[in-house]
């Protein structure tokens, strides 16, 4: 793949890098410096690239061990839900139901948290697995137990 080439398939696809950021970064200069070491590792891992799956599943995959080493690194421990957490970079037009979906998510572990962003984004079980290291018939146990805990947390909020 030509230098070119990659550039190209990277902006074709940085909505990806974004999405993980939002889910998993919470500080701004944060994201923009681990936006920056996911092109980096994406670009030093892109011989690797055999095109046995999509480059978007490829993608995703660097940039959420990129930001899942990064946390280790750093032992950054997952927060708990502030409002403002959520205000930074949502469309204006976001629904109601889109922002408590979104906030839901966002305090999920990140295993369940990286699973059900997938399947949000059509990734079948098969290309979640191959992500996440799991088996399918896992990830179809997981998406389950996430979808019945993210109504028990949609639908047990305050004032819901």
């Amino acid at each position: 793949m030509t230098e070119k080439d990659f550039i190209s398939k990277i902006q074709n696809h940085s909505g990806i890098i974004h999405k993980i950021l939002y889910l998993y970064v919470d500080d701004p200069e944060e994201s923009r410096d681990l936006k920056q070491e996911i092109q980096l590792q994406a670009w030093k891992a892109k011989d690797r690239f055999r095109g046995d799956s999509q480059f978007s599943t490829w993608l995703y995959r660097v940039a959420l061990n990129t930001v899942l080493t990064y946390k280790r690194k750093k032992k950054v421990e997952t927060t708990e839900i502030k409002d403002t957490d959520f205000v930074k970079e949502l469309p204006k037009d976001t629904s109601e139901q889109a922002d408590l979906l979104l906030r839901a998510i966002k305090g999920l572990n990140d295993i369940d948290k990286t699973i059900i962003t997938l399947h949000l984004e059509d990734y079948d079980n098969s290309e979640i697995g191959d992500i996440t290291g799991l088996t399918k018939n896992n990830v179809g146990v997981k998406l389950h137990r996430i979808k019945e805990q993210l109504k028990k947390k949609i639908n047990d909020r305050p004032n819901g």
